[in-house]
């Protein structure tokens, strides 16, 4: 693209101030603009002149696509793009972007240090020494994780980050991503069926994006499969897991503990059974987080429009636009 600056609307952010996409944009000399949406029709209403905008949990639904003809750009603070409806955008022509290696290291950082909490009970002996109890036995049955089969479902950078950083605790590591092709799969890694890797597992943790295929993709049929005294670990979508099947599970026995960071709605309704579970390992969607990671996530994210106005082309292309 060439011409006058941009116009690009932040549809909505947790962020606070919105200084580092300004610097970023403006050095470019584009025009930033914020807002704060949570329907398609606030988005519409916020991004009628906007040329780009960028988004952390705004639906960008065919309804909004076609009701912002000048809209050409879509960048999404983060690794997925559930929230836009990408088949709308390609028949329409609107390039969709994102950010997919900025948490790498805090994700499978997250997801190990939630897996070998679960694996030693850590929430619940914390929670018998601030009640005055000194009995190693209260944290119930422990066993060696050397005697244990680690599932690993989805094997991009995250998933293989927190393959090699768990692995050494396990017996075996088994993976599944239908994916990946042969001559990239990881060494040493049996590749299973889904069905399969969840019999075999002691634990499972998940790294897939959340798609028509992969929406409560982790239910009782798989979830009954796994041995009993299993553990499941979520840092990737909520939408992945069914959470009634989880209590259930977790009520009969089939898992002995689960950890999840993200959930179908965020925050959980008050009153959610698992809010309570003693066995229930909950973060507030915080995998992702650290102070380096949220700023290479701003700078990335509006560093996308400014490669497309610069070269026609944003740096992580998830939708070709035209």
């Amino acid at each position: 693209m060439s011409g006058p600056g941009l116009r690009v609307l932040v549809t909505d952010a947790d962020y606070g101030v919105l200084d580092i996409e300004e610097q970023v944009l403006a050095a470019a000399g584009h025009e930033l603009r914020t807002a704060r949406c949570r329907t398609p029709a606030e988005v519409i209403d916020a991004a009628r002149d906007a040329d780009a905008v960028l988004v952390q949990y705004a639906p960008i639904t065919a309804e909004v696509l076609d009701a912002l003809p000048r809209l050409r750009l879509v960048s999404r603070y983060g690794v997925g793009v559930d929230v836009v409806d990408t088949d709308a955008a390609r028949a329409r022509g609107v390039w969709v972007c994102n950010v997919p290696d900025y948490g790498t290291t805090e994700v499978a950082l997250h997801a190990v240090a939630v897996l070998l909490a679960l694996l030693r009970n850590l929430p619940e002996h914390d929670r018998q020494v601030h009640a005055g109890r000194w009995d190693h036995r209260l944290g119930g049955r422990l066993r060696r994780p050397d005697g244990l089969t680690l599932g690993v479902v989805g094997l991009g950078r995250i998933g293989r980050t927190t393959m090699a950083g768990a692995a050494p605790w396990f017996g075996a590591v088994v993976g599944h991503d239908p994916h990946l092709p042969d001559d990239a799969w990881p060494a040493g890694v049996e590749r299973l069926g889904l069905a399969e890797l969840f019999a075999r597992s002691d634990a499972v943790t998940l790294h897939l994006p959340l798609t028509a295929d992969t929406r409560g993709l982790v239910g009782a049929d798989l979830l009954g499969r796994m041995p009993a005294g299993s553990y499941l670990v979520n840092t990737a979508r909520g939408g992945l897991v069914q959470l009634d099947a989880v209590l259930q599970a977790l009520e009969d026995g089939r898992l002995a503990g689960v950890g999840l960071d993200v959930f179908p709605t965020e925050p959980p309704p008050a009153g959610s059974p698992l809010l309570a579970h003693p066995r229930a390992l909950l973060t507030p969607h915080v995998a992702w987080y650290s102070e380096e990671a949220e700023v290479e996530l701003r700078r990335k994210a509006a560093g996308n429009v400014v490669s497309w106005a610069r070269t026609g082309r944003p740096d992580h292309v998830v939708v070709e636009g035209r």
